[in-house]
């Protein structure tokens, strides 16, 4: 029997065209690829050859339990089948690949990881909000709104870094994390976004204040996969009509 092996592949924050060569060559050789849910099933014209399981995870969605896919990358590689287990953003960025890395260290599987853009970086770019820049940011913390027991971050902590703010999985949230930063000092007037569908076709956005973003949000309707920035490097994205402008020409 042949070894099996399990590629941990970032897709990148939406736009198929931001695969790095080296995902399309894991996709290409794979024969099952686990996709989650955000993937834009684009990404698997490069697997023609694949069998494909849905293995998604969606904020207040049923999703696939991650002990389950653990156990279903184990048992497909333990039976010699090369596996592209593909996720977006980068697998270690709020993708739990370290814990699959883990699982299948403990478990003797050979496993590669193939770095993607994570959102935090790439939905911004899209947007020409730089996370650092000169003059406004020297540096970037990257947070989550949502966790497996409901509690939050330490706002008051954040609000005092001095850093750009790159919000993952926030919107449920985005007007009790907007008042915790004010009443922890972050001024009022702070450039704030929020960035539904980042780098598709898809995206949309508004650009607010720290105080007006949550109902700015509300009322474009808003929802998930949305990435919040919060610091001063917003006030540098583009337009509304020049925004995340396009190379397909397919």
């Amino acid at each position: 029997m042949k070894s099996g092996k399990v590629y941990l592949v970032g897709a990148g924050p939406g736009d198929p065209e931001l695969l790095t060569l080296k995902a399309v060559r894991a996709l290409a050789c794979a024969d099952v690829v686990m996709i989650d849910d955000l993937v834009d099933r684009r990404v698997l014209e490069f697997a023609p050859a694949a069998r494909m399981i849905e293995v998604g995870k969606r904020g207040g969605c049923k999703s696939t339990p991650q002990e389950f896919i653990e156990r279903l990358m184990v048992k497909l590689a333990s039976r010699g089948s090369i596996v592209a287990r593909i996720k977006g953003g980068d697998p270690f960025v709020f993708g739990r690949g370290g814990e699959e890395a883990l699982t299948l260290a403990q478990a003797g599987i050979e496993c590669e990881v193939i770095p993607g853009i994570t959102a935090g970086i790439g939905v911004p770019a899209a947007l020409g909000i730089p996370v650092t820049h000169r003059g406004l940011a020297r540096g970037v913390t990257f947070v989550t709104g949502h966790t497996r027991d409901g509690s939050g971050p330490d706002w008051a902590a954040l609000a005092r870094v001095d850093t750009t703010l790159v919000i993952y999985m926030g919107m449920q949230r985005i007007a009790a994390i907007a008042a915790a930063l004010q009443a922890a000092g972050m001024p009022a007037a702070t450039p704030a976004a929020a960035i539904q569908h980042g780098t598709t076709e898809l995206q949309r956005h508004v650009i607010a204040t720290l105080a007006t973003l949550a109902d700015a949000a509300a009322g474009a309707v808003l929802g998930s996969p949305a990435l919040i920035v919060i610091g001063e490097v917003v006030g540098l994205a583009h337009t509304a009509e020049s925004a995340a402008p396009r190379l397909r020409t397919a």
